[in-house]
C-alpha cells in the first residue's frame, strides 16, 4: 500500500487503529501531542482503570494482542457492594457466576498498543506534535515541536485525539455540523488502596462499589495488589468536592461514609490534596467524516465511564473501519461515510447506556427492588438462556450492537412479564378448579 494515513492521537484507540492498518499495508504516521507515555509515564491522578470486555477483547485477539492484555489484567466477576454498616454483598455479572470484565490500566494497555503499532514497519509515532492547523479538503495539517513547525500531507486523516479532539474542532466549523458536550454534574478523583501486608486488602476478583445515593467510590484491582479507587462526587453543593475542600475533611468524611475503606487508607490526605478533580463529559457530533477525513474513539462519542465501555467502544470503531476499507478496496471516502453511518447510531446508544448505569451503580443497586430485578434476570437468563439476557450481559460479554440493547431489553421484560401472568393465571385456575371440587 501506498497510501499514507495520518492518525492524530496516540492513545487506545489511535494506537489500535494504527496497528490494524500497519497490519494490512497501510503507510501510518501516529501524531501526538504529548511526550511518550511509556518513557514520563501516566500523569498522576488522571488514569481511570479500563475494564476490558468482550468487544474490546475481540479488537485486541484481532491483532493479535488478546493473551499480552489478558497478561497485564485481572478478572472481575462482578460487584462488591459496600454498605456504611460495613456489610458487603457480592453481586455476579453472569447468571453463571463465570463470565468478568478485566481490570488493566491505562498506561499498560496503551504500553502494549504502542509498542505493537511500532514493530510494524510500515508505522511511525511521532511524540511532542501538537496539531496548530488543518485543512480539511487538502488533508494537510501544521504541527508544533520542539524542533518548529512542521506541515504534513496525507491520503486520509483520522481524529483520534479523545474527548476535547483538535481534529474535530475544525471539522465543527464546517456548515451543518451538529456538536454537544453535555458535562455531568459530578466530577472525579483519584485514591489509592495500597496492599495490607504484600496482599490485597480487597476481594481482587470483584469491582468494588460505595454506593451513597448522590455519589459513589468504585476500585478495581492492580497487578501490584493495589488498588486504584475513584470517586464520584458533585462538583457542588452537600458533600460535594466543593465542600469537602481540604484532606482533614476527606478524612472525617470518609471515617463517617467509607469507614471499611477509611481504615485502608493510609495515604488518603495526600492523595486527596495531590490528586486533582476531572471532569465527565459526553460527546456528540454529526457527522463523523468529511471526505477523507473522520473521528474514532472519544473523538467522535466521549461517554461517561460508568459501563466500563469507553475503550471497548473505541475498539469497535476500529474494527469497523478496517472492515469498510476493505469493502471499499482502499477508497477512504466511501469507506468512512459507511463506516460512520454504521458506528454513530452505536456511539449514541452506548452514551445513554452509560449514563443509566451511574444512576444504577451510585444509588439502585443498594435497593431491594434492584436486588430482587437482578436476581430475576439471572434466573431467567439460567431458565431461557440467550432468550434472555440481561442488560449488563448484552453490554459487556456480548458483541450486540448496542443500539439493539435497549429494544431487546423492552422486548424481553414484555414476554417475561407476559409468561409471569400466564403462570399466575394457570395457578389461579388449578386453585379455582380445586376448590369446585
Amino acid at each position: 500500500m501506498s497510501e499514507r494515513t495520518a492518525i492524530v492521537g496516540a492513545g487506545l484507540t489511535g494506537a489500535l487503529l494504527a496497528t490494524m492498518l500497519g497490519q494490512r499495508g497501510y503507510d501510518v504516521t501516529i501524531y501526538e501531542r504529548r511526550d511518550d507515555p511509556r518513557v514520563t509515564g501516566a500523569e498522576r491522578g488522571r488514569s481511570i482503570n479500563l475494564a476490558i470486555s468482550t468487544r474490546g477483547l475481540t479488537a485486541l485477539r484481532q491483532v493479535g494482542l488478546e493473551d499480552a492484555v489478558l497478561a497485564r489484567a485481572l478478572l472481575m466477576k462482578g460487584r462488591m457492594i459496600h454498605r456504611v454498616d460495613g456489610e458487603q454483598e457480592f453481586q455476579p455479572y453472569s447468571s453463571d457466576g463465570e463470565m468478568g470484565i478485566n481490570s488493566i490500566s491505562r498506561g499498560e494497555l496503551n504500553a502494549v498498543l504502542l509498542d505493537a503499532a511500532e514493530a510494524l514497519p510500515s508505522v511511525t509515532v511521532k511524540f511532542d506534535h501538537r496539531l496548530t492547523a488543518f485543512d480539511i479538503d487538502a488533508c494537510t495539517m501544521s504541527f508544533a515541536t520542539p524542533d518548529g513547525p512542521v506541515d504534513v500531507s496525507a491520503d486520509a486523516i483520522i481524529g483520534a485525539d479523545g474527548a476535547f479532539s483538535v481534529v474535530r474542532r475544525a471539522m465543527q466549523a464546517r456548515d451543518g455540523f451538529d456538536y454537544s458536550q453535555d458535562y455531568l454534574s459530578h466530577s472525579y478523583k483519584e485514591l489509592s488502596i495500597p496492599p495490607v501486608d504484600g496482599d490485597y486488602a480487597l476481594d481482587p476478583g470483584a469491582l468494588h462499589i460505595w454506593p451513597r445515593g448522590a455519589s459513589m467510590m468504585i476500585a478495581l484491582p492492580n497487578l501490584d495488589k493495589s488498588f486504584t479507587a475513584t470517586l464520584f462526587w458533585p462538583r457542588k453543593g452537600p458533600a460535594s468536592f466543593e465542600d469537602i475542600d481540604t484532606p482533614e475533611k476527606a478524612r472525617r468524611y470518609f471515617d463517617d461514609n467509607y469507614p471499611d475503606a477509611s481504615e485502608l487508607m493510609p495515604q488518603l490526605e495526600e492523595d486527596y490534596g495531590l490528586h486533582p478533580i476531572g471532569s465527565l463529559l459526553t460527546v456528540r457530533c454529526d457527522p463523523w467524516n468529511i471526505g477523507n477525513v473522520a473521528l474514532v474513539g472519544d473523538a467522535a462519542h466521549a461517554i461517561v465511564p460508568f459501563y466500563g465501555q469507553g475503550a471497548n467502544a473505541g475498539f469497535e470503531d476500529c474494527i469497523e473501519f478496517v472492515q469498510q476499507l476493505e469493502m471499499h478496496a482502499g477508497s477512504w471516502a466511501p469507506a468512512l461515510a459507511a463506516y460512520a453511518a454504521i458506528r454513530k447510531p452505536q456511539g449514541e446508544a452506548i452514551a445513554n447506556l452509560a449514563l443509566h448505569n451511574f444512576i444504577e451503580m451510585r444509588d439502585l443497586v443498594n435497593t431491594p427492588r434492584y436486588q430482587v430485578v437482578h436476581r430475576t434476570e439471572q434466573l431467567l437468563h439460567r431458565a431461557l438462556g440467550d432468550r434472555y439476557k440481561t442488560r449488563y450481559e448484552m453490554v459487556s460479554f456480548s458483541t450486540t450492537p448496542y443500539a439493539e440493547i435497549e429494544p431487546t431489553v423492552r422486548k424481553q421484560r414484555t414476554l417475561a412479564g407476559l409468561a409471569a401472568a400466564a403462570g399466575l393465571a394457570a395457578l389461579a385456575a388449578v386453585g379455582l378448579s380445586a376448590r369446585r371440587r
